[in-house]
């Protein structure tokens, strides 16, 4: 079954590039196209699709916006966002993951990272380009404005571990090899993670990471 893809971005060109590159994958369907953000937020509403993927900077409502109302704390079922961005900018990113987003790329990530970052959303998991992913977690932490949650039981050693490396941006296949476990094995310990620290994605888990000082920046 192929995942239902909608494109937002209020740039014809890049918009156009960006469902030519995702039409043609296997198993990737773009269902509808939007050049706004109160467009983007109506088709996503009524389509429903798998990933929204949506410009960050937009006329009518931006893409934090709409990944706030799509995807927010708030919203009972949260639509998998991915935001993208031709700025590297930490204000940015920080927006759009307080917001809800599963995953962050800049425009020049190049195809084969954008596939990734749908398929990941698209799966529950979650992708932020790796050139940016510590050094905003970090950020984050640093500005984080209340005391991080307690999870509700404590962290065994290899949620520990495995806490450890989601923070460093590393997939469920690369944690595996490198703990030397099975992916699915990964997969257990990635949903402890989240029951136990109330996180819906992974970039909640990374985040939380860093704002208990577990994981640090280099």
């Amino acid at each position: 079954m192929s995942i239902r893809v909608v494109v937002a971005d209020d740039q014809d060109l890049v918009r156009t590039g960006l469902v030519m590159i995702l039409g043609a994958q296997p198993g990737l369907e773009v269902v509808g196209q939007a050049a706004d953000g109160l467009a983007a937020l109506d088709l996503a509403t009524r389509l429903r699709p798998d990933v929204l993927l949506v410009d960050i900077r937009m006329p009518g409502l931006d893409g934090v916006e709409v990944t706030r109302r799509l995807a927010g704390p708030d919203v009972t079922d949260p639509m998998a966002v991915v935001v993208i961005t031709t700025f590297d900018l930490d204000e940015y990113v920080l927006g759009a993951l307080r917001a809800g987003a599963r995953g962050f790329l800049l425009k020049d990530a190049g195809p084969e990272l954008l596939v990734q970052a749908i398929h990941a959303a698209a799966n529950g998991d979650a992708l932020i380009a790796p050139n940016v992913t510590r050094r905003l977690l970090a950020t984050f932490a640093d500005q984080a404005p209340v005391v991080p949650v307690q999870p509700i039981d404590p962290l065994t050693e290899r949620e520990e571990e495995v806490l450890a490396l989601v923070a460093r941006g590393r997939t469920n296949a690369e944690i595996a090899t490198e703990l030397f476990v099975g992916l699915s094995t990964v997969k257990t310990h990635v949903a402890s993670l989240m029951t136990k620290l109330g996180a819906r994605n992974r970039v909640e888990i990374a985040m939380w990471s860093y704002d208990t000082r577990r994981v640090r920046a280099d």
